[in-house]
């Protein structure tokens, strides 16, 4: 136990062991150099704009091939673990041999035990008492002179504590009190107050040598030039930032040069949000920190393996509501804010200004050098990051007054220059530039960093929740109570969410069994509205209101890929100017007086933000959000409650250990590599989408591995049962087409006598599953993603035919080259030693020559031989010329809907025609667009 003053706080630290084309633009606004004149494209690869420096050697004209140009000097180059240089291809270091590998664990058994019972089952303690006498038991009337691998719940933990893998000690910052203060001074001023954290160079030390990222991660910032010549941006080393951060580092004349020549670049990102674990009476709130690196791969670091790490819990003060609105009370809790993040950081001030020596996932060591390169933070969160005022832009000096237009970028050096030019004048500084000047934002103490280049986008916030349900969902329903009345808007609003709930099901798409009625909204409950949203609401709204709605999610889905060219860049811009110039039907119909709103004024700044920082969802606050369930919620639901904060602790602690013990086996190759565990072939009705983890196709449909066996066997006695009297002569000319390699026209025209016979046994099926490279969908690390297309008599009590799309001519992009058909039977049959998984499918038709003027969609209806709609269009078809699903949500109509026999299960059934709806998910929208 030590004690000393820490200079950033004034406390004391006490050390204690716990354990996406131009020519549609409409304006020619200048956005950080990133938005064009109408007609023109994004600049040529040296984007001065984005204060990118390029390489000596690269060319403004790259050969037609997809490139990869690293930075010239900052290469992270191999060395030893002295920081001698190695040649390039030399081996990694190997581990030193070990007696015992598993240790301080007996053997495999013990390590896999503990492993189970504390981070997978999350056992109790006396369960585990009782586990372990039950096994010596057992053992002991079998087995004598064996025990179990552990005596009690003490020797595991103890087990696990002694794990020196992976270990970063809790630490507790402790404020210090006034020796002035007088006795009558409020509480809050006489509290001391504890920040606890561990250090963040341990913790980046553990995740550089984590072998687990070997596969997922960057040694250097780079250049990413696609086949067409054009740029694209997906993880942060591609971005502009860790590129031209790279080349600022080497021009630095104090630590660059040849110093740093042959490092590795090593961007930190930051995140923080307070979480409230107690639901039922909501005041007990938590305010962790945490860190992660920008060399990580987005899909690492959005995936749960210890890729973003928890270093702190920061205080939150509280005191009586009288001091609400006190301003030296508000003053204090944000100071302490940024001088206890400036504590818990001040061990990577070394390593910012020179080279540090660290193992990498690859099993070599590196220089590394660090740098504060992002934090991920919500507004309220950004405002105090950046020390403005409430309804600021946190990035740009736009007035809160006049937030639909850009503003010059706020930066380190700007904001330096106000304070010392209006020293002693806050009131301008708060009214005329939006600075808060009580506030030194804690990047000041670190080289380089900029809190107001660092602050990223927020998919979650800014967008998904914050423009579309809170703005958009909510004029929507103003519009309607405006134009039709308090009553009648209760009318139409209880007939959209009758609309809502009638949506067919569709993997991963929520149910809303009563609309959009919800007390309270989670993130997924937005994503999941946005997809069935504007077909149910188009019928009530103008056009130009449905249009603006169109262009948003046009934005919002460009904005959640995963990777980015030049051209989704200049869609993402289309898409944003289109919204600005309908959103204006808002204030013509009086529904807003202005869109100066932070939020949506975000979006100005995403095309920026991309080109830096590459994809948003890499560095978007669901990210923290989703690790409060594994580094608070959890951990706190496992405590007594009674000083809980330590036990959560000492919990992520053991967690940590166990996770770098697990990786160093791996690295052993003792054991496998720890995986999120999948349905095998989803055989659980259950699961409907997730994560593939096989190598990357770009589609494939396989038939589920279990048969349906209460089905006939032989083709005719099938279609009797099925009551699809043609399968028998649709199969067989299926089979003639195959087998002669003859069109669909050719096949329906021989006669069915020179159509092979099917003499197999049939094996009918209540699912496929179809997988495809999706890689802004939930997918595995190789952008994988699948989904279970039904075909079954019973889902959940009622029939499920789903819908498909099937490619019809793969020269012709998106939906132009397939048809939408339904699926009414899935079944395989063999014919001379060859299996043919098919299809029988009923055709869909494209309504219309173009899109649906209000959606943006297009539109198709069943197709039928005769007029009076008795014999539908069927055929059986391939498995392999399905794509995937496909969402088809039915055109509605203007007149309300009935209120008898229509439900989501008959929603296909019910209505004539219906959209392709390209907002069901990302891949959707790529493909169908």
């Amino acid at each position: 136990m030590g004690r000393h003053v820490c200079p950033y706080m004034g406390c004391t630290r006490t050390f204690t062991l716990h354990g996406h084309l131009a020519k549609h633009i409409q304006s020619s606004k200048h956005v950080n150099g990133i938005l064009r004149q109408p007609g023109t494209s994004l600049p040529s690869p040296d984007l001065p704009q984005c204060d990118l420096i390029p390489p000596p050697h690269f060319s403004t004209s790259p050969e037609p091939n997809e490139e990869y140009k690293y930075h010239p000097f900052l290469t992270g180059d191999k060395c030893d673990s002295n920081g001698n240089p190695v040649h390039p291809d030399a081996a990694p270091i190997p581990l030193p041999e070990a007696v015992n590998p598993w240790s301080p664990f007996a053997d495999e058994v013990a390590f896999c035990l503990a492993s189970l019972l504390f981070k997978k089952v999350e056992m109790s303690q006396p369960n585990i008492d009782e586990l372990m006498d039950l096994w010596y038991l057992d053992i002991k009337t079998h087995f004598k002179g064996e025990s179990a691998p552990f005596t009690n719940h003490q020797e595991l933990l103890e087990m696990i504590d002694s794990i020196q893998d992976g270990s970063a000690p809790w630490q507790c910052l402790e404020t210090e009190i006034d020796k002035n203060i007088t006795p009558d001074a409020p509480e809050w001023q006489k509290t001391s107050y504890q920040v606890w954290y561990r250090d963040p160079d341990i913790v980046i030390s553990n995740i550089l040598s984590n072998p687990q990222f070997s596969s997922t991660f960057d040694y250097a910032s780079y250049i990413h030039i696609g086949k067409d010549g054009k740029w694209r941006w997906s993880d942060m080393m591609s971005g502009n930032f860790a590129y031209g951060q790279s080349t600022k580092i080497y021009n630095d004349p104090e630590t660059g040069g040849d110093r740093v020549i042959g490092s590795m670049y090593c961007p930190i990102i930051l995140g923080t949000d307070k979480t409230t674990v107690s639901v039922a009476t909501g005041h007990v709130e938590y305010h962790p920190l945490y860190l992660s690196i920008g060399n990580l791969h987005n899909t690492a670091r959005r995936g749960h393996c210890n890729g973003v790490v928890p270093i702190g819990f920061l205080a939150i003060p509280k005191a009586d509501r009288k001091y609400d609105n006190d301003s030296k009370f508000r003053t204090f809790k944000k100071q302490l804010y940024h001088s206890s993040i400036a504590a818990i950081l001040r061990s990577l001030t070394p390593g910012m200004t020179i080279p540090v020596i660290r193992r990498c996932p690859d099993g070599h060591y590196r220089h590394v050098i660090y740098d504060l390169a992002a934090f991920i933070a919500d507004y309220p969160e950004q405002v105090l990051l950046a020390g403005v005022v409430q309804g600021w832009c946190c990035r740009c000096t736009s007035n809160f007054s006049n937030l639909e237009d850009p503003g010059e970028s706020r930066t380190r050096e700007w904001l330096d220059t106000l304070f010392n030019h209006y020293r002693g004048e806050p009131d301008i500084l708060w009214d005329n530039y939006g600075i808060d000047n009580n506030i030194i934002p804690f990047t000041h103490h670190f080289p380089r960093a900029d809190i107001f280049e660092m602050l990223t986008a927020d998919l979650l916030h800014q967008i998904i929740k914050g423009c579309f349900k809170d703005m958009l969902v909510e004029w929507v329903v103003s519009y309607l109570t405006a134009t039709h009345g308090e009553s009648q808007m209760r009318v139409i609003m209880d007939d959209i969410d009758r609309r809502i709930s009638l949506a067919p099901p569709f993997p991963g798409l929520r149910r809303f069994p009563h609309g959009r009625r919800f007390k309270q909204w989670t993130g997924d409950d937005s994503k999941a509205l946005m997809k069935v949203f504007l077909p149910a609401v188009a019928d009530y709204i103008p056009e130009q209101m449905s249009r603006c709605i169109t262009s948003f999610l046009d934005f919002c889905y460009l904005a959640r890929r995963n990777d980015f060219t030049e051209n989704t860049v200049l869609q993402l811009q289309t898409a944003m100017h289109s919204f600005h110039e309908h959103r204006e039907i808002f204030r013509t119909t009086q529904v807003r007086a202005h869109f100066s709103i932070p939020r949506m004024h975000s979006m100005l700044h995403y095309p920026y933000l991309i080109i830096n920082f590459g994809a948003p969802n890499g560095v978007c606050s669901s990210i923290t959000e989703s690790r409060h369930i594994t580094a608070v919620k959890k951990p706190w639901r496992r405590s007594n409650r009674y000083n809980a904060l330590s036990q959560m602790l000492l919990t992520n602690q053991r967690l940590d250990k166990l996770a770098a013990l697990r990786s160093l086996l791996v690295q052993r190759g003792l054991v496998e590599p720890l995986q999120a565990p999948l349905p095998d072939s989803f055989e659980d009705e259950d699961e409907d989408e997730g994560a593939a983890e096989v190598e990357r196709v770009l589609g494939k449909v396989v038939l589920a591995k279990k048969r349906a066996p209460q089905y006939a066997r032989y083709l005719d006695a099938l279609a009797t049962q099925v009551q699809q009297p043609r399968l028998p002569e649709l199969t067989r000319r299926f089979l003639y087409e195959q087998i002669s390699n003859a069109t669909d026209d050719d096949a329906q025209a021989v006669d069915i006598s020179d159509c092979p016979k099917i003499l197999s046994k049939i094996n009918v099926y209540h699912s496929a599953v179809a997988m495809f490279y999706a890689p802004s969908d939930n997918s595995g690390i190789h952008g994988m993603h699948r989904e279970r297309i039904h075909s079954t008599p019973l889902w959940y009590g009622h029939p499920r035919r789903d819908t498909v799309a099937i490619v019809i001519d793969d020269t012709i992009p998106g939906f132009r080259g397939m048809s939408a058909a339904r699926v009414l039977l899935l079944f395989s049959f063999i014919h001379m030693g060859s299996k043919y998984p098919c299809a029988l499918v009923h055709w869909y038709n494209t309504y219309g020559q173009s899109r649906n003027a209000k959606t943006d969609m297009l539109s198709v209806r069943p197709s039928f031989l005769d007029t009076r709609q008795y014999h539908p269009h069927l055929a059986v078809v391939h498995l392999d010329t399905l794509l995937r699903g496909i969402h088809l949500m039915p055109m509605y109509g203007s007149q309300p809907l009935p209120r008898y026999d229509m439900n989501h299960y008959n929603s296909l059934d019910i209505f004539s025609a219906f959209y392709v709806n390209r907002f069901a998910d990302y891949h959707s929208n790529e493909i169908f667009f």
